[in-house]
Parts: C-alpha cells; sequence; structure tokens
C-alpha cells in the first residue's frame, strides 16, 4: 500500500486510490454525530448556491452548514456537534456545505473511492483501509477553507498513516498540543454562538462511532453513507 498525505483543496485534486478526506474541526466530525442522530443520508456540496438550488427539488431536507464557521444563513444548523448531537434526524437528507470538508469531496475526481475523516470515527476508518487493502491510499488534509494546513487535520493523517503501519502513536499528546495551537479557536468565548468550547472535545473523542461515511455516485448528486 502506497500511502501519500496530501494538502489543501491541491492535494483533494490530485488524490488517487482510496482516499480519505479529513476535516477534524468540523465538519466530519459533526457528518458523524448527524449520522448517530438517525439521518438517513448526508449531500455534501462545495457551494452554498448548489445547497439553495438542491433543496428546491428535494423539499424535505435539512440544511447544514458553515462559512468563515458561522452558520449559513438560510440554512437551519451550523456545523457544530454540540447544536446537533441531541436532535432527531431520523429518516432525513442533510444536505451540507462547508469551507473545507465537502470542498475536498469535490474536488477529489480523481479518487477510486472517498470516505471522511475524523478522529471520532478513526478506528473504523482504519478497520476499513486494512480490509480494503489499496493499492493507493489519499489521506486529504483539508485544513482551514481548503487554503491553510491546520494541525487538527495533519495529526489524523498521520496517526492513521502510523498506525496502518504499525507505528507508535499518541493521541493524547496531538490533543494537548491542538488545545493551545490550531484547537484554540474552538476554546475561545467569542465564538461561543457559532462554535462552542464542547466542540473541541466532541471532535477529540476518539472511535466514538464504529462507522465509516462513504461518498456513493448517483446520477443528479453524490451522498454519503454510513457503513
Amino acid at each position: 500500500m502506497k500511502i501519500e498525505i496530501l494538502q489543501l483543496t491541491e492535494g483533494a485534486k490530485n488524490a488517487k486510490g482510496l482516499t480519505v478526506v479529513i476535516d477534524v474541526f468540523r465538519a466530519f466530525s459533526t457528518a458523524c454525530y448527524v449520522f448517530a442522530a438517525g439521518a438517513e443520508k448526508i449531500i455534501p456540496v462545495e457551494h452554498v448556491e448548489e445547497a439553495f438550488e438542491l433543496k428546491k427539488r428535494l423539499k424535505n431536507v435539512v440544511m447544514l452548514g458553515e462559512r468563515s464557521e458561522r452558520k449559513v444563513p438560510g440554512f437551519d444548523f451550523g456545523n457544530s456537534p454540540t447544536h446537533i448531537m441531541d436532535q432527531d434526524f431520523s429518516g432525513k437528507t442533510i444536505i451540507m456545505t462547508t469551507s473545507s470538508g465537502t470542498r475536498g469531496i469535490a474536488n477529489a475526481t480523481q479518487a477510486d473511492e472517498i470516505i471522511t475523516g475524523s478522529f471520532v470515527n478513526a478506528e473504523a476508518i482504519i478497520s476499513y483501509i486494512r480490509l480494503k487493502n489499496p493499492a493507493a491510499l489519499s489521506l486529504v488534509c483539508m485544513g482551514y477553507e481548503g487554503r491553510y494546513p491546520t494541525q487538527e487535520d495533519t495529526f489524523l493523517a498521520e496517526y492513521v498513516r502510523d498506525r496502518l503501519l504499525n507505528r507508535e502513536t499518541n493521541f493524547e499528546k496531538m490533543k494537548l498540543t491542538l488545545r493551545t495551537g490550531d484547537g484554540a479557536r474552538l476554546l475561545d468565548p467569542a465564538n461561543d454562538e457559532w462554535s462552542p468550547a464542547s466542540d473541541f472535545e466532541l471532535c477529540l473523542d476518539p472511535d466514538r462511532f464504529n462507522f465509516v461515511l462513504k461518498i456513493e455516485k448517483g446520477e443528479d448528486f453524490n451522498w454519503l453513507k454510513k457503513i
């Protein structure tokens, strides 16, 4: 297995083989909580305009997403696991757009298969990769707005790589670094309205979920399903 760690939107464009699009803070952590709350599928789109157009066609959907970390005006929810974890999304279709994660999915056009990456289902991701045993594995760190690398996404890529190669890992050290590093923005009281401090812990609760989120391709749109 050839493992490559790639960065940002350009990395997504160059991803090949089995591709893990990583967005720890917060898109693909939030997505896991959405599925845990009963959602049937998540339709990830790159642009806000796409989301509204899709809503017109599909009617009974839930809109979830952010720009600059804040909820998109007219959406039902932002990108906070805290704000959605007590919701009941049973049987619902969610349309999701974020500044980083969903952009990565949209741009990973050369990938053979796409799954999402977060710490909350890291063990399930690692088990899935081992099961598939692809010739090429791309770990795409989407960073901030797909433009700036972030510690949390790179840490997850390194964690997955090292586990696959049977190397020593230290999640608690990563978490401690994030608390005063790139994760500090989640702990800033000034951001509490759209990014409560509890999001930090919810996104860094390793292996909380035992499922993988995989892209399925359709004629009109692609969607994430839980497997």
